[in-house]
């Protein structure tokens, strides 16, 4: 009987020595600094060019046709000050896409507003003029979307004012970022940057609509009435 208690009392302490590897393996807890990668962070990029499962590769980009030498040519007519040559085209130029890979729905625009102001607001503000409340302190104040001239463009010798600069551009800017403004390529899944694109487009179309443009005859009506309501 004391033999068996013994050996019960050894079999305790021999247990209690165990030790699981797989309980206590090294691992990092969210945004834990690493001081084993050059960067200092132990959550790791993806790796560039990486695609998720059942995801095409997107991007604002198309590469240059032969066709597509008769619309610099128009492209260079209609900016005299700032003509386009061959060198600007051969040197890697790539046309950015003019129109969405979806179809533009109230729904679609719906989520643009909402990823706009949750996302961009703070330095565009919620009309897209440029000044958010970021920049109110003291952050570069980014281009009013209505007004200014792309200036990604024009380090490209395109003199163009972002209403007219193409869809394609802002994709490439919101996933690549430029200038001051970071990229949001981890924040906003690619159907949510072209949702905010077709929104921007609405408030473009919004600074100089007239109530002709509006499609209902009771919208009319009531805008009318917030008009005529109005100090």
């Amino acid at each position: 009987m004391m033999r068996c208690f013994v050996h019960g009392i050894l079999v305790c302490i021999l247990l209690a020595g165990c030790r699981q590897e797989m309980a206590s393996q090294p691992s990092y807890r969210p945004l834990q600094a690493s001081s084993f990668f050059p960067d200092g962070r132990s959550a790791r990029p993806l790796v560039t060019g990486t695609v998720a499962r059942g995801q095409r590769p997107v991007s604002g980009k198309r590469p240059i046709g032969k066709g597509d030498w008769v619309r610099v040519g128009a492209l260079a007519g209609a900016l005299p000050h700032h003509p386009l040559d061959a060198a600007v085209f051969t040197a890697g130029w790539t046309f950015y896409v003019d129109a969405f890979p979806m179809e533009i729905t109230q729904q679609l625009l719906e989520r643009g507003r909402e990823r706009f102001n949750i996302y961009c607001a703070v330095c565009h503000d919620r009309a897209g003029t440029g000044r958010g409340m970021i920049v109110e302190r003291g952050f570069t104040p980014p281009p009013s979307y209505h007004t200014d001239f792309s200036r990604g463009l024009k380090l490209r010798g395109i003199n163009i004012k972002l209403p007219q600069a193409p869809v394609g551009y802002y994709f490439e800017v919101i996933t690549r970022g430029f200038g001051a403004m970071p990229t949001y390529a981890d924040q906003l899944p690619v159907k949510d940057r072209w949702a905010i694109i077709a929104y921007i487009r609405a408030l473009q179309l919004s600074q100089n609509a007239t109530l002709a443009d509006v499609p209902s005859d009771n919208e009319r009506q009531r805008l009318l009435k917030i008009r005529d309501v109005q100090p």
